[in-house]
């Protein structure tokens, strides 16, 4: 058993060589253990304290970490016996030993003195003793002390602490406060993985050690606690004593733009870690809190800073300097220093380095760690090595050092070998005397060595190691740990390492089957030992399959047994020796990931409750077994089957990883039933009574799926006094009619017979989605804690409600008013789908009863229990009911008389009694025998009782023995009861007062009997009312007497419902709910649009569809109703008088938000406010021909046009069959009608621009809907694709007119219809077909009539052609819509419009027509050409010409090139020559010059004024006409841009003019023009839009910059309204518009040649005259005058804000601010979303009126500056009002605005400009902070671009001197930059200082720059001296040019 003590002694005599010894808590892993070798030290302890140190000693072996792993540790190894008879050995050892030491007491502490100083375990430093130690300093347990400074590695971070490998393989622990500085604290002390974050595994760090003490788990042992704070590493650091070089450790405090804020522990000094470009990625990881390493840069002493280079490499590498006079405080461990070899000791090296330090490295920090016998040889005295400081002590100045190859780079070593590895051949490379041995093990890449301690090798003694073990040897060795610093395996050689599979902690998995020998054996279990040494707890409930009373039985100490590991956390092993578990052949678990659905495995039970138990697995995990899964009977207890700690087999059927939850099922199968099998939850079965258990009935189902089902003995009945009656007599055999299943337990069902959860089934809700917030719901109490209660409904589906929303009496516990199982109604209040939480109310006053179906059961279930009683019972019987009916008058006999009342028999029932109370005498004198005639009152079935009246009122009113009248005394009585109606509320007297129930009287109905309930279901169990005889109650009727109420009147009492007055047409007060009130409202049909509802006082009222959600829900509302289901509703009106009947008195609503108590009625109710743009939700209530009408609320309807509602065509087939009635549909409100409450509703978004609110019900909604008038660009625009249909086809090349809208029309031209020409277009087409189109384009002419075009192209409306010739198709689905893409030579096809006898014009695209003349229609001769060119037909042709200024087009369908040549020439500009003097024909005059047809061709060019004549001419139009044949020469032509310029002065022409007429080819062009609608240059039928920009880039311009102005006006005339006919009669009438109708052709033909060219020639004249006015005009900018004018200009130009300005100051100019800000919104809204500036515009200038004209300014100017951030760009739109700030001088808002912008944009440099501009403005002071924080804020690219810009304001606003110096600044840093150079000059240069100016040119002129840089600079340089007029410097510069060059041109 233990060990004898002279083997104690022995190995107390071992060497106290601290190194590599398992004992340390400190080191690194388990060691085998050993006894304590602490010296007997007799003299400093008293004799009992020594004696029990020799007793431990005497302890057999235990390993390191026993005690921790298991705390409550369990007994002795040894017997009582076997501990005496040591004890008695001890002492007599002790006193012999006592005796000894006092003889020689003195001899042997002088021999300890003089023996320490050669100790190993002790630390030397210099200057302490004289001569030189012996041995290397090596940190131990035992010389370890706080203070001391260690390197170390990290090798585990853990949540609250570190732990720290330390050299000598020791253990560091280090807490999170103690990680890092304090400053930190604030940041980091909400973080978790502060450490993490922080650390990182392997990450060399320095610490101190603060404290030592013993570690509580492992007794004797110590424990070392580190701190990794800089404050207390750098502790005696000062700035003075920083150098630069020197490598330092700080954290990264924060992350600045620039580079890091770093900390040093210290608050006298902080530094800072720059980011070099070239470097940045290096450092880019870097966060708040990183411990880094770096060089110090250079120390700024003034502002205490220490910069660190950027280069974070370099601290690896770098060596400390020698600095003079450093103290031992300014060194840290990890330091890396230059030394000299000193000394060779026995175990390692003494060095020498910074001048005054010495230091040592022991044989494991050699640069060679192998190293063999020979090693001193490597080290000669004198030699030097780079070495980093290990450790040092401050106390004894001892330093340790390391040449490990590793850590010199700052790397931890690497580890190359696994715990747990064998090597069979490990090589011995050294043994150390006393200490162990040195191996070497096979590893890859490279060899690894390992240690074994002395204590780890075969029982022996130290001296007999060099003896066993030689060099060179092998042995087999196991590694166990690592000594992480030196890159040491330890490894262990003892046979008993390599018996056992597991050695180390590491190596014991979950599962894992093992042998191990009994230890300890305890009242918590056993102790096992593996062979490996290492210890685990077989827990008391594992030791065995079944709970066995004398454990120690089986598991004797010694005895060795099979175990399988259950878990290993924390070095804490359990195993079982459950054979269950250990005969297993399932798979395990041992986490949760493990568990898979299905599968098979074993476990056992932990806890056993009523609904299941817990299983559990390895590792902790942990499973639920539902009671249905668990193999049970209904109704048995589970605790009869299962016992805790049983072994069981289970299923997994769920499992949820990331919740950790499993479920099990302990079936090996799961049954397979079918799903129209399985019964669900809600369904009414029936059910045979089996038998009985403690919790409940068992129920025979006969169902596939179930055979058995539970009914709770709570679930028998609604009332809980039922309840338990029914408990009492029910037996096997009892059949249920119906039972609710109210949940599944595997094979078992939970069944219910309550009847108010049977009345309900259908509406009981199983999931969250069935339930509805404001709907009361039956329910029943399961569960009820302090907080509140919860309800259960179908399934799991449970409710909670709060103790507040439990009872109306909050001083009511809620034990005192609830029991489980109890029948309530729920209010529900709200539902969590997501969550699925329900929020429930159980309050009185909002879930009272409404119907009789609580009372009515209170009876028919007293009759149940009655007659259960008699089949029971033989003996009783029933039929005496049937003589007992209620308010039947009967015969009997006085028994008995007592103070209370009187017992009465009866002559044919001797088991039936009845009672008559002292009250209900009558007054009657009774004696015992007598005979009476009593009235009944109430029959109690059960007790056979009956209660009888002798009041005359009850009695006598039926009381006549006249059998005649008995016909009409029973028509009396039904007559009486008939008189009352359901609802009806009276007053009623208290005849007898029973404990559940009250019989009443009603004195009004000729005193007929009824019955109340005294509770409700929610109030079961509260503390009832009293009541007492003769009591007046307020009572509502809800059932009449019927075979169902068991002949009874049943009523609620007023205290449940307050009901209102009587409904009968007979009361005087009739009961009339009120408009606001909320009522209980049940559902008694529902209809597609409505649901009808019965309130609970008679009345009956509608739910609209649209009054059952507060949101816009298209889904079908009505889904989620049943009838019979109640409602909380709130009624919102009373029905219309012609609707008004009973199925619809009241309109009521069941929106959230309505019925909710905080709800007002005033105000809110039947408001509704509709705008366009508005979406809108409505349910169809009729379609009738192409309208769909929409119900939106109970008084509002919409209307929805067939084409509003898609754009394919065969949803527009399909209509009537799309919209069903009832079905939701959404869209947005187009006009409103607010006194018909009509919508006009289009289901597509409106445009921007219409969403104007003061456009709302001015349109009328009529039901004829082509009436009214619409504004289509307010819900089409552009791009849109459009349903429409074909409402008219136009002969010809017409097209066709397309409806898009009731009362809208757009035209498709013939050109649109396909993707490519062909020759029918309208084939397949025919009037009244839906097609698909698209928007191209919407103009309005200047009436403001609205013309749309489409487009049935398929490549435009996303749809591909199928066609044969879609590859022709690519080439020609293109459509020419601008004149500029046509030139010469290009083939083009179109189809002809008109045929003339003298040509025809063909239509290329909806915009372009060509014409062609009779001599190009053919190759041929064409004799008629109106047949061989019908209209309509598809030609193809070639360009002749194109003159785009006049729009006019040339096209020759000729197929040769040999036919004879068009008689218009070709415009080719190639063919005119600069120079040239040519003929031409003046076409138009100008203000600015001529426009000029250049003869023979057609090209036009202008003249400008400037060149018609040498001399200066004032007005152009007064010298020069149109039609005027001139002379002019060609001054340019400009092939690019399609101009040419002309000259017409004398001094280019030096002939006389000459009038020319126009070739005949002329005339006969400008007639066929005429015919076909052309006058001047303009097309009769060209939209407004069509011809804007003509001028822009086909003008022919001069040389003259004058040009650009004077073009630029021309532009201008765009925007001006086309004054030629407009185009809708055209649209309207779907014909081209002629000038010359064609029925006058032939009158006109047959004129005078002469008079038609006059009247041609006139009205020519006409128009241009008319296009000159308007354009004179507009250049004079003579705005409108009238709204009229600018109303018309803003639809012209409806994108442009300056006419939107103009008109809003029209308006302020009159003092119609209102109107103005209307003009303003208007504008924001038609400005295409697009056009940003020109809204901005308009935004600027609404503040600019709300600043003058707001009212207060300030608040109006803000709220359009926070609408205008969200259109806008936000840095714009604060640009913008900062400028209406600085021109009305409003200098405090300014800077508020300044520094809100500056804050907010704080990267844009223009922002910073701004501010910084608007001080110098101001002459504030400021300016150089400003500029620092702009240089902090600004990115670094834009740095150059704000100081420019900042030094160019200092030049212009501010100071001068300020400018210089920024400029100066940049050049400092780039000299090289020209264009700062050149800026800084030109700011010079306008200052004027001609010598600063030319001091800084000859700087400029010196620096080193390429030939075209330093060009640039020295014609600037030459430029100056120019203009200054010094010739002599002027050459002077040019001198210095040519020397550089030649400079330049030598190197």
């Amino acid at each position: 058993m233990g060990a004898p003590p002279k083997a104690a002694a022995a190995r107390t005599k071992k060497p106290k060589e601290n190194h590599g010894k398992g004992k340390a808590s400190g080191r690194d892993g388990p060691k085998v253990s050993q006894a304590s070798k602490k010296n007997f030290k007799p003299r400093n302890k008293s004799r009992e304290v020594a004696k029990q140190e020799r007793k431990q000693q005497l302890l057999p072996a235990r390993l390191e970490e026993d005690v921790p792993d298991f705390p409550r540790g369990g007994g002795s190894l040894l017997s009582q016996r076997e501990r005496e008879e040591i004890h008695a050995e001890i002492d007599k050892e002790f006193e012999t030993e006592e005796r000894v030491s006092k003889k020689q007491k003195g001899k042997r502490f002088q021999k300890r003195r003089e023996s320490n100083d050669d100790d190993p375990g002790s630390l030397f430093g210099d200057g302490i003793t004289g001569k030189l130690p012996k041995f290397a300093n090596r940190i131990s347990l035992k010389n370890v002390s706080p203070g001391m400074k260690l390197w170390g590695v990290i090798s585990e971070i853990n949540e609250k602490d570190l732990v720290v490998g330390l050299p000598g393989g020791l253990r560091g622990f280090t807490r999170v406060a103690d990680a890092f500085d304090h400053v930190f604290d604030e940041v980091k002390e909400n973080d978790i993985n502060v450490l993490a974050s922080m650390f990182s595994v392997g990450q060399l760090v320095s610490c101190v050690v603060m404290e030592v003490d013993e570690d509580k788990k492992e007794r004797g042992l110590r424990k070392i606690w580190l701190s990794l704070s800089l404050s207390a590493l750098h502790k005696g650091f000062t700035l003075d004593a920083i150098q630069e070089g020197m490598v330092m450790s700080a954290y990264v405090k924060s992350v600045e733009d620039h580079g890091y804020i770093l900390h040093f522990g210290l608050s006298s000094f902080t530094g800072f870690l720059p980011k070099a470009t070239q470097r940045e990625s290096e450092v880019s990881d870097l966060k708040a809190g990183k411990l880094v390493q770096g060089v110090v840069k250079n120390i700024d002493k003034a502002r205490k800073l220490v910069y660190l280079n950027s280069n974070l490499d370099m601290a690896t590498k770098t060596l400390t300097k020698d600095i003079k006079g450093i103290s031992m405080d300014l060194l840290s461990p990890g330091m890396l220093v230059t030394a000299r070899v000193k000394s060779t000791l026995e175990n390692g090296i003494m060095l020498s380095f910074l001048t005054y330090f010495t230091g040592t490295v022991d044989l494991f920090h050699l640069e060679n760690i192998l190293s063999t016998k020979s090693w001193s040889d490597n080290y000669p005295s004198n030699k030097k090595v780079n070495a980093r400081i290990l450790f040092i002590d401050p106390t004894s100045r001892a330093i340790g050092l390391t040449l490990n190859s590793h850590l010199i780079t700052n790397v931890s070593p690497p580890l190359l070998v696994k715990v747990g590895d064998i090597f069979e051949n490990a090589k011995v490379v050294r043994v150390e005397k006393g200490s162990g041995l040195l191996l070497e093990i096979p590893s890859s890449p490279v060899f690894s060595p390992a240690f074994v301690s002395v204590s780890d090798i075969d029982d022996m003694e130290a001296h007999k190691l060099v003896k066993k073990f030689k060099a060179g040897s092998h042995v087999r060795l196991r590694v166990v740990n690592h000594r992480l610093l030196e890159g040491l395996a330890v490894g262990v050689i003892k046979d008993i390492a390599f018996e056992g599979a597991v050695f180390t902690h590491s190596e014991v998995k979950p599962g894992m089957m093992v042998r191990a020998k009994v230890v300890t054996v305890d009242n918590f279990g056993a102790i096992v030992q593996f062979p490996g040494g290492i210890k685990a707890l077989c827990p008391l409930s594992h030791m065995s399959e079944l709970e066995v009373p004398k454990v120690g039985k089986k598991f004797q100490v010694g005895a060795e047994l099979a175990f399988r590991v259950l878990g290993c956390k924390s070095k804490k092993i359990t195993v079982t020796h459950k054979k269950t578990l250990l005969k297993s052949k399932h798979a395990i678990i041992s986490s949760y990931a493990d568990a898979t659905d299905g599968l098979v495995t074993h476990g056992w039970i932990t806890k056993i409750e009523q609904h299941g138990c817990f299983v559990r697995f390895y590792n902790g995990v942990q499973g639920f077994a539902p009671r249905h899964e668990m193999g049970l009977e209904a109704g048995s207890d589970p605790n009869l089957m299962y016992h805790v700690g049983q072994g069981v087999k289970c299923r997994v059927i769920v499992s949820n990883s990331g919740a950790q939850r499993i479920t099990l099922s302990f079936t090996a199968k799961p049954a397979r039933i079918s799903d129209d099998d399985i019964v669900k939850l809600g369904s009414l079965i029936p059910g045979e009574v089996v038998s009985f258990t403690p919790r409940g009935v068992v129920i025979f189902v006969n169902a596939k799926s179930h055979s058995k089902g539970t009914i709770p003995f709570e679930h028998l009945a609604d009332h809980h006094d039922h309840a338990i009656s029914m408990k009492s007599v029910l037996k096997p055999g009892y059949k249920f009619e119906q039972l609710l299943v109210l949940d599944t337990e595997g094979h078992n069902l939970l069944l219910s017979a309550k009847f108010s959860l049977i009345n309900a089934a259908q509406n009981l809700p199983a999931n969250t989605q069935q339930l509805h917030a404001n709907s009361i719901v039956h329910g029943y109490i399961c569960n009820t804690i302090a907080t509140g209660c919860f309800v259960r409904f179908l399934g799991h589906l449970t409710g909670f409600c709060p103790r507040k929303k439990a009872i109306d009496d909050q001083s009511i516990e809620l034990a005192e008013a609830f029991f489980v199982g109890q029948s309530v109604r729920s209010d529900i209040l709200d539902v969590d789908n997501d969550s699925g939480k329900v929020k429930v109310s159980l309050k009185q006053s909002s879930c009272f009863s409404t119907d009789a179906s609580f009372i009515r059961d209170y009876y028919t279930t007293e009759d149940k229990i009655a007659r259960l009683q008699s089949s029971n019972d033989n003996k009783f019987s029933l039929k005496w009911v049937e003589e007992f009916s209620i308010g039947r008058v009967i015969e009997g006999k006085i028994q008995e008389a007592k103070d209370y009342g009187v017992v009465v028999s009866f002559l044919n029932h001797n088991d039936v009694f009845g009672f008559i109370a002292q009250h209900h005498l009558g007054g009657s004198s009774v004696e015992v025998g007598s005979t009476i005639h009593a009235a009944v009152l109430d029959i109690a079935k059960a007790e056979r009782i009956v209660d009888l009246s002798l009041k005359p009122e009850l009695k006598d009113k039926l009381n006549n023995d006249n059998s005649k009248n008995h016909a009409k005394k029973k028509k009396r009585k039904s007559e009486t009861i008939m008189d009352l109606e359901l609802g009806q509320t009276i007053t009623a007297v208290v005849e007898i007062v029973k404990d559940n129930y009250l019989v009443l009287s009603i004195p009004e109905f000729n005193h007929t009997i009824g019955y109340a309930l005294k509770y409700d279901y929610n109030t079961q169990k509260l503390p009832r009312k009293q009541y007492v005889y003769g009591q007046s109650v307020t009572a509502t009727v809800v059932a009449l007497p019927s075979a169902e109420t068991m002949g009874r009147l049943l009523m609620l009492l007023k205290s449940f419902a307050d009901l209102g007055d009587s409904t009968s047409k007979r009361a005087k007060k009739k009961s009339k709910p009120s408009v606001g009130s909320l009522v209980q409202a049940e559902v008694t049909e529902i209809k597609p649009l409505e649901i009808r509802v019965k309130l609970g006082n008679g009345f009956h009222g509608r739910i609209h569809i649209t009054e059952l959600n507060d949101d816009n829900d298209t889904e079908d509302p009505l889904k989620d109703f049943k009838v019979g289901q109640t409602l909380k509703s709130r009624i919102v009106a009373a029905s219309d008088s012609r609707n008004h009947n009973k199925s619809t008195q009241w309109e009521l609503s069941a929106k959230p938000k309505v019925v909710a108590e905080s709800y007002e009625v005033e105000g809110e109710l039947n408001q509704e406010e509709f705008s366009p743009g508005q979406h809108v939700a409505g349910y169809v209530y009729k379609v009738e021909n192409d309208w769909v009408w929409l119900s939106m609320s109970r008084q509002t309807r919409a209307k929805l046009f067939i084409l509003d509602t898609a754009c394919e065509p065969s949803e527009f087939t399909e209509f009537q069959r799309r919209f069903s009635v009832g079905k939701g549909v959404s869209g947005y409100v187009l006009t409103y009608n607010k006194e018909k409450k009509l919508i006009r509703m289009v289901q597509r978004p409106l445009a921007v621009s219409s969403k104007n609110n003061n456009v709302t019900s001015d349109v009328s909604a009529d039901s004829t809907p082509h009436r009214s008038s619409e504004d289509i660009g307010a819900y089409m625009q552009e791009g849109d694709i459009v349903g429409g249909r074909i409402s008219k086809i136009f002969p010809g090349v017409g097209g066709f007119l397309v409806q898009v809208g009731p009362s809208a029309s757009g035209r498709v031209h013939y050109t649109e219809i396909t993707d490519y020409l062909v020759s029918d277009p309208l084939s397949g087409y025919h009037e009244g077909q839906f097609v698909k189109c698209k928007v191209i384009e919407i103009t309005q002419s200047v009436t403001g009539t609205t013309h749309i075009d489409l487009s049935l192209r398929q490549s435009i409306l996303g749809v591909s052609g199928t066609d044969s010739k879609e590859i022709f198709a690519k080439h020609t689905s293109k459509r020419l819509e601008k004149i500029e893409e046509l030139h010469v030579g290009m083939d083009v096809q179109g189809y002809v419009k008109n045929i003339t006898s003298k040509g025809c014009f063909v239509s290329i695209s909806r915009k372009i027509d060509a014409k062609v003349l009779l001599s190009n229609l053919s190759d041929g001769f064409i004799e008629n050409p109106e047949k061989q060119f019908p209209v309509g037909k598809l030609v193809k042709g070639r360009i002749l010409s194109v003159e785009p200024l006049l729009k006019r087009v040339e096209v020759t369908l000729k197929t040769s090139n040999t036919g004879k040549e068009s008689k218009s020439v070709t415009n080719d500009l190639s063919s005119l020559v600069v120079g040239c003097v040519v003929p031409g024909n003046i076409r138009r005059v100008e203000p600015y010059g001529l426009f000029i047809t250049i003869h023979p061709s057609n090209l036009v060019g202008l003249c400008h004024k400037s060149q018609l004549s040498d001399d200066h001419i004032e007005d152009v139009g007064s010298k020069y006409k149109a039609g005027e044949d001139v002379k002019v020469k060609i001054l340019k032509v400009d092939q690019d841009r399609q101009r040419i310029s002309l000259g017409m002065k004398d001094s280019y022409i030096h002939e006389n003019r000459k009038n020319m007429e126009t070739t005949s080819d002329q005339d006969e062009d400008d007639e066929l023009m005429t015919e076909n609608g052309f006058q001047g240059h303009n097309k009769s039928f060209t939209s407004p839009s069509s011809g804007s920009g003509i001028f822009q880039d086909l003008m022919i311009e001069d040389d003259d910059d004058e040009d650009d102005a004077a073009l630029a006006q021309v532009e201008s005339r765009a925007a001006v309204p086309p004054l030629e006919v407009a185009l809708d009669d055209l649209e309207q009438n779907g014909e081209d518009i002629e000038v010359i109708p064609e029925k006058h052709l032939e009158d006109a033909h047959s004129a005078d040649p002469k008079s038609k060219k006059e009247a041609r020639k006139k009205a020519k004249q006409e128009r241009e005259k008319e296009i000159r006015a308007a354009e004179q005009r507009l250049l004079e900018k003579d705005v409108p005058r009238t709204p009229d004018e600018f109303e018309k200009l803003v639809r012209s130009s409806p994108n442009s804000s300056f006419v939107w300005i103009k008109y809003m100051a029209f308006m302020l100019s009159v003092a119609d601010v209102e109107k103005a800000r209307s003009i303003a919104e208007r504008a924001l809204r038609t400005i295409n979303i697009r056009e940003e500036n020109e809204k901005l515009n308009v935004w600027v200038a609404y503040f600019n009126l709300e600043n003058t004209y707001g009212n207060p300014p300030e608040e109006a100017v803000q709220k359009v500056f926070q609408r205008a951030l969200q259109y806008c760009d936000p840095k714009k739109v604060h640009l913008a009002l900062l400028g209406v700030y600085e021109r009305n001088k409003q200098h405090q808002l300014a800077n508020d605005l300044l520094e809100k912008i500056s804050k907010k944009f704080k990267h844009s440099c223009k922002a910073w400009l701004r501010r910084f501009q608007w001080l110098l403005e101001q002459h504030e002071d400021g300016i150089q902070p400003i500029v620092n924080r702009a240089l902090l804020c600004l990115p670094r690219h834009k740095h150059i671009k704000f100081i420019s810009q900042a030094a160019i304001l200092e030049f212009k606003s501010g100071i001068p001197a300020r400018g210089r110096t920024m400029f100066e600044g940049m050049l400092r840093e780039y000299p090289k930059r020209t264009d700062l150079w050149s800026v800084y000059l030109d700011q010079e240069v306008k200052l004027g200082d001609a010598e600063i100016i030319r001091s800084l040119f000859e700087r400029a002129i010196s620096l080193s720059l390429p030939l075209k840089k330093i060009k640039f600079l020295f014609k600037k340089y030459l430029a100056y001296e120019k203009s200054q007029g010094d010739e002599e410097r002027a050459e002077y510069v040019k001198r210095k040019a040519m020397e550089y060059a030649e400079s330049a041109n030598e190197s």
